[in-house]
């Protein structure tokens, strides 16, 4: 498991790079004021909780029990793509209470979605699968592990299946960010609000 400065500078350096060059180029050319960086405070503060969501249930085992157990929520593996639920649902609010608008809201939803999921990939990594399917597969899966196998074994087909899949979600995630990051004026180039 990697640790939480990890997940956040993951998430914001390689998810929300495009956020990060947008701001820094813009400031730099003098076209990004305080009131157009607005966004970007919400954004960071909504990916970094959420990027750090899925080991929330560490303070409660390590307040209650002593331990630095944080894989289950009662019967729910935190590091599955069913409990991003309540990060989801974090980003709307957050998005509703700051905005008042549903459309920038829901967009908060997504990138808070992001930064789960980056979470998941970065923990993928390290410890060689989370269990994202719960509750229709039970067991671990390992994206990057996929990854690793030979044609030869496997086969043409399944191995060209197996590749795509794999990096179709890495893709997915980045994706994910990138569209809900456009909504707030972060693209290639910061953009103002009309």
């Amino acid at each position: 498991m990697p640790y939480p400065v990890v997940h956040v500078l993951f998430f914001v350096l390689c998810i929300s790079a495009v956020a990060v060059y947008a701001t820094v180029r813009s400031y730099f050319q003098g076209e990004l004021s305080l009131k157009g960086s607005r966004h970007l405070l919400p954004l960071l503060f909504v990916g970094s909780i959420c990027s750090l969501f899925p080991d929330i249930m560490i303070v409660h085992s390590f307040l209650v029990n002593g331990t630095m157990e944080h894989c289950w929520a009662g019967p729910i593996p935190t590091h599955s793509l069913l409990f991003s639920l309540p990060a989801v649902l974090f980003g709307i609010v957050t998005g509703y209470v700051i905005y008042r608008k549903p459309g920038k809201a829901m967009y908060l939803g997504l990138f808070a979605e992001a930064a789960f999921a980056s979470h998941l990939l970065l923990d993928d990594i390290s410890e060689g699968g989370c269990e994202y399917l719960y509750p229709l597969y039970e067991k671990n899966i390992s994206v990057f592990s996929m990854m690793d196998i030979s044609f030869k074994g496997t086969g043409l087909l399944d191995y060209l299946m197996t590749s795509f899949v794999s990096v179709f979600l890495i893709c997915s995630v980045i994706m994910m960010a990138l569209f809900a990051l456009s909504e707030y004026g972060f693209e290639l180039k910061y953009r103002a609000e009309k």
